[in-house]
């Protein structure tokens, strides 16, 4: 299959790319190498792989890498509150108008798979399913919602809405609840967590890749638009993930009673839809904690303005 995976340099991109390649797919990576080419640089080798340098909100640059695909999966976007906050215009402009050059000029019988997330919901009383009302309580859930409705207007479009990633990949991300959490506690030995109750289901980076290789190559299992992607194993709230940590690494932390944390995300999620589909996690949060711990020991990150 002809697929095009728009930010397939990113932290998703840099795992799922592979993965379909090993699959027999013919892969055309469009990145705008935001993060610089070093994740995808080993797969130039792969013969059924080509780049291109494309930003997607450049139209006439987009089109003619879409004309042929038969799947394109949409996973460019400036990821995150923090970001999203620090370019507000600059998310609009890749996040939302992005989105809609993608959608409209992938060919009419493309299947899209569009990478949406969990975000969304915002803060919610109760469990959220595919038709809870969606409430994003940040610039980046604002515009990745309105990404998610301008894909749903188009036929053969499926969003999956992830729950909050984490786990080691060739882009890797710190910025990640877990990953940041992890590599905290092995350099600086020390937390501080604010609104410990707070509560979020998480994924592992190869199960988010599993997933979408899943609905590519099984689309006869697809019987709905939206999916919400985890596992009802996976949640926990930030005070659980800081117990587990400390299970296999030793620092301080403390839970500040005053303050907040800007990101207000608390929320709990049904994943019974996607579990109809038969696609199943294959990572849990023991599996995913140790791989972390393991290798954010050997990620030595040098201030450059320190002797030492």
């Amino acid at each position: 299959m002809r697929i095009v995976v728009t930010g397939g340099a990113g932290y998703i991109g840099s795992v799922l790319v592979p993965r379909l390649l090993a699959a027999g797919h013919d892969v055309r990576v469009l990145d705008n190498l935001m993060y610089g080419p070093h994740a995808i640089l080993p797969l130039f080798i792969h013969p059924n792989f080509s780049f291109a340098e494309v930003d997607v909100t450049d139209r006439r640059a987009l089109e003619p890498h879409l004309r042929d695909a038969e799947a394109v999966i949409h996973l460019a976007a400036l990821v995150g509150y923090p970001l999203c906050k620090k370019l507000p215009r600059r998310a609009v402009e890749v996040n939302v108008d992005g989105a809609r050059n993608v959608a409209e000029l992938s060919p009419p019988e493309a299947r899209i798979i569009y990478a949406s997330t969990g975000s969304n919901y915002g803060e919610v009383v109760g469990i959220c399913t595919e038709e809870t009302p969606l409430n994003p309580l940040s610039l980046y859930g604002e515009t990745k919602t309105r990404a998610e409705e301008i894909f749903l207007e188009r036929p053969g479009t499926v969003s999956l809405r992830f729950a909050t990633a984490f786990g080691i990949a060739p882009r890797l991300r710190l910025d990640l609840m877990i990953n940041d959490f992890a590599y905290q506690a092995i350099h600086n030995r020390y937390l501080v967590i604010y609104e410990k109750h707070f509560r979020r289901t998480f994924i592992h980076i190869q199960d988010i890749a599993a997933a979408i290789q899943f609905m590519i190559e099984r689309p006869e299992r697809i019987t709905h638009r939206v999916y919400n992607v985890g596992h009802d194993s996976m949640n926990y709230t930030k005070e659980q993930i800081v117990q587990l940590l400390q299970q296999r690494t030793e620092f301080l932390t403390h839970f500040a009673e005053i303050g907040s944390d800007d990101d207000k995300r608390d929320y709990e999620v049904s994943y019974a839809r996607i579990h109809e589909t038969g696609f199943r996690i294959e990572v849990d949060i023991e599996r995913g904690l140790d791989e972390v711990i393991g290798a954010l020991r050997y990620l030595r990150l040098q201030n450059p303005y320190s002797n030492v």
